[in-house]
């Protein structure tokens, strides 16, 4: 049982500063708070369980990414459920009210980010989940490589493909509104 102790303690300090954006990841991938809730506490327990394996000195975070989408695409019909995310279902992700902020930098600021979410969901599945593990979660191009268990030629391309595409998608929507 003490060994167990040592490695649960372990796991919840490895864990818990995951937690926010486990969600947020999880978010993107089901579209939907409650689903996104129960696909982390799966892959929670799915990474406690396993937490024996996990190798000490490597990235935990790379490790529990990759749990949380393998047991996305174990547990789910597909990536690309694709629906429409309103802003203003989710007030938590909109970080409003900044010290010195006018309201009219505020409004542009809230403007850019609906522009990036709605350029985001514009993208193919497989693009915007490496641009989100690479720009959003920060993770290096080999710790991508092991979470989509793709070579690193291919996170590279598709990183490189993302970011042309969410270029042209913010080019060709803010001409829209012009």
């Amino acid at each position: 049982m003490g060994s167990h102790a040592r490695e649960t303690i372990g796991f919840q300090d490895l864990a818990v500063p995951l937690l926010g954006s486990l969600y947020n990841h999880a978010q993107w991938l089901v579209r939907d708070p409650v689903e996104a809730e129960d696909l982390v506490q799966e892959t929670l327990t799915k990474a406690l369980r396993a937490f024996g394996s996990f190798e000490p000195g490597t990235n935990f975070k790379a490790w529990i990414y990759r749990i949380l989408r393998n047991t996305f695409l174990t547990s789910r019909t597909a990536i690309a459920n694709a629906r429409t995310v309103y802003l203003e279902d989710h007030p938590d992700v909109l970080e409003v009210a900044e010290p010195g902020l006018t309201p009219e930098a505020e409004v542009i600021k809230l403007n850019d980010l609906a522009a990036l979410r709605t350029a985001l969901e514009q993208l193919a599945p497989h693009l915007r989940e490496v641009i989100l593990l690479c720009d959003l979660e920060e993770l290096k191009y080999r710790e991508i490589a092991a979470v989509l268990d793709v070579p690193i030629g291919t996170v590279m391309s598709r990183l490189a493909r993302a970011r042309q595409n969410l270029r042209q998608i913010l080019t060709s929507n803010s001409g829209d509104s012009l």
